[in-house]
């Protein structure tokens, strides 16, 4: 029994020999309480400096593309609608004919118009002469009845032939004033009879309908041949977009900036679709609302744009920008090197030990991919843009500057082998980059070389 204990104490014995010298870093793996293994190594980092800079004060909103102007065409006329002189979606010009509506009837009614008008003429140079003659034949009736006056204070002529001739006169008197008032009717037909003439031609001119404005035409509403009545029916809209209007709203709180500048200047406004890489439209701000929203706290303002090229639609959203001042000499480091803790928003900044610190800073205003820091950072401090979540306050770290370090370089295809840095105090570091090897079973094999 003694013999066959020791035996199995010399295969122990021989099997941990084994397994030792098969995995040489379990020999230096250090003990419970041990100092065995490497030291910690430094955390690659992407750090820039941060620099002055002039900052725009950009106020950036969301806003909507509205027609300058929007006119529904009616007909003022009824009738069959003839022609369309333009297709839909046709950019016209003011002026430019586009329906036509049977004018027939309106023709016909011109026509008996013109002709009473020459009848009312025609009248009122017959009681023009009426009256001429009337007047004579009143003068002579006067004469006469002056002439039986004298006659009867001599006793020649008899009261009755002075009665009569006077009587003669008056009613010649009342009957050229008979023939003025004739006339004076005549004059009226013939005033009346040019309004309906001149009316009628106005009607006539209805049933050629011309552009208000200068746009683009919408959707064909009635096709031509159907009856359209005056005033309902609507054919087509059209859409002033040179220039055109973009409204949006802005915080109240920027109300007064705006509003001291307001009609001292002209307030540039540039405006971006949502998926254009193409320069901004350039415009000035033209209308400021009255009040302010109470439900968003927001003012709606409006601005204009030439749209000489015809890129903003009506309904559109678009990206607006509006430069409400400059901030001389800010400091500016990249918008990534900004993070937000529990706390609000903090930098990772390298000290010359190459350790980090945690900094806390106050953000200021945006412009690109540049952020100003109005409080916590001074110009020309290194702060870390890449690999904040690696680090922690206190840490070292190696700092490179954007876009240096390696690469990777490809394996085989079969690969599944990556070889690594040092892994220092816990704290694995990847120098060099990442080689494929091969790998087999599906399983690839970390190596670290010592």
């Amino acid at each position: 029994m003694q013999n066959l204990f020791s035996l199995l104490m010399a295969c122990a014995a021989g099997s941990l020999l084994l397994l030792s010298s098969c995995n040489p870093q379990a020999a230096t793996a250090p003990g419970p309480g041990g100092k065995g293994g490497k030291k910690g190594g430094e955390i690659p980092v992407v750090v820039v400096k941060s620099t002055t800079k002039d900052m725009p004060i950009d106020l950036d909103v969301i806003g909507n593309v509205e027609a300058s102007s929007t006119v529904s065409i009616k007909p003022q006329v009824s009738g069959e609608l003839k022609a369309a002189f333009f297709k839909e979606g046709e950019f016209v010009k003011a002026g430019d004919p586009l329906f036509e509506i049977d004018r027939r009837t309106l023709t016909a009614q011109l026509d008996q118009a013109v002709a009473n008008l020459s009848r009312s003429e025609a009248q009122l140079r017959m009681a023009t002469a009426n009256l001429a003659k009337d007047m004579a034949q009143a003068d002579y009736l006067r004469s006469v009845s002056q002439r039986n006056e004298m006659l009867m204070k001599e006793g020649i002529a008899s009261k009755e032939q002075g009665a009569q001739a006077a009587a003669q006169a008056l009613a010649q008197k009342e009957l050229t004033d008979a023939d003025r008032a004739g006339i004076e009717s005549s004059r009226a037909d013939i005033a009346a009879n040019k309004a309906t003439i001149d009316n009628l031609k106005v009607q006539v001119g209805f049933t050629t309908i011309k552009a208000p404005i200068s746009g683009r035409t919408g959707t064909l509403l009635i096709k031509p041949g159907n009856i359209v009545s005056a005033n309902t029916s609507e054919l087509v809209t059209i859409n002033q977009i040179q220039p055109v209007n973009v409204s949006f709203a802005v915080p109240e709180s920027q109300f007064q900036k705006i509003s001291s500048r307001f009609g001292k200047e002209r307030l540039a406004v540039f405006a971006t679709s949502q998926d254009s890489t193409e320069p901004p439209s350039v415009g000035v701000l033209a209308f400021i609302e009255s009040t302010v929203d109470a439900t968003t706290g927001t003012l709606r303002l409006r601005a204009t744009f030439p749209n000489a090229e015809r890129k903003m639609w009506p309904g559109q959203f678009v990206r607006v920008r509006m430069r409400l001042g400059m901030i001389e000499g800010a400091v500016v480091v990249p918008n990534q090197a900004v993070q937000t803790g529990q706390d609000g928003s903090f930098i990772y900044v390298v000290k010359e030990d190459r350790s980090v610190e945690n900094r806390p800073v106050v953000i200021g205003v945006r412009s690109g991919t540049d952020l100003s820091i109005t409080k916590g950072l001074a110009a020309g401090e290194t702060v870390v843009t890449e690999g904040q979540l690696r680090i922690a306050p206190g840490l070292k770290v190696n700092p490179r500057a954007p876009g240096a370090g390696g690469g990777r370089k490809g394996g085989n295809a079969n690969g599944g082998e990556m070889k690594g840095g040092e892994g220092k105090g816990g704290e694995g570091e990847m120098k060099g980059g990442e080689k494929g090897g091969d790998a087999k079973g599906g399983e690839g094999r970390r190596k670290r070389p010592e």
